[in-house]
C-alpha cells in the first residue's frame, strides 16, 4: 500500500513538473519569438528628459551624461532585440535538459521513498494489516 502511495506521489509530482516545464517553455518561446518586433522601440530612449520638478535638483552635467548614455545604448538594445529570436531553438534544448534533470531527480526521490518503505517494513514497522485510528 505504501509503495503504491509513494509512487503515486512521485508520478503526480512528475506530471506537475512536466506541465510547469511545458507552460514556461511555451511562454518563453513566444516572448523570444516576438522580441524582434520591438527592434525599433529603443531608438527613442535618447529623447527622454527629466521631469520639470526633478530638473532643478539634478546637476546639468549628470543629466547630459545620462542622455548620452541612453542615446549610445539605443542601437545596442536594438541589435540585441533583433538577435533574440534566433535563441528560440537553444531555449528548447535548455528546457529539455532542465526537464530531464528534474525528472531524474524525481525518479530518484521515488526510489528513495521505495527504499524507505522497504526498510520500514523490514524492521517490523508495518504489517500487512492497516490500522485506522479515528
Amino acid at each position: 500500500m505504501f509503495y503504491a502511495l509513494s509512487w503515486f506521489v512521485v508520478v503526480a509530482l512528475l506530471a506537475l513538473w512536466s506541465l510547469a516545464a511545458w507552460a514556461l517553455h511555451a511562454v518563453a518561446v513566444w516572448t523570444v519569438s516576438n522580441a524582434g518586433a520591438l527592434s525599433g522601440a529603443a531608438s527613442g530612449a535618447g529623447a527622454l528628459a527629466l521631469p520639470d520638478w526633478l530638473a532643478p535638483w539634478v546637476p546639468p552635467a549628470l543629466a547630459q551624461a545620462m542622455n548620452q548614455l541612453m542615446a549610445g545604448l539605443g542601437p545596442v538594445v536594438d541589435s540585441l532585440l533583433r538577435a533574440v529570436p534566433a535563441l528560440a531553438g537553444g531555449l528548447t534544448v535548455a528546457t529539455w535538459v532542465v526537464w530531464g534533470v528534474g525528472s531524474a531527480l524525481l525518479l530518484l526521490l521515488g526510489a528513495g521513498l521505495h527504499l524507505l518503505v522497504a526498510l520500514w517494513r523490514h524492521r517490523g514497522g508495518g504489517g500487512s494489516a492497516v490500522t485506522v485510528v479515528l
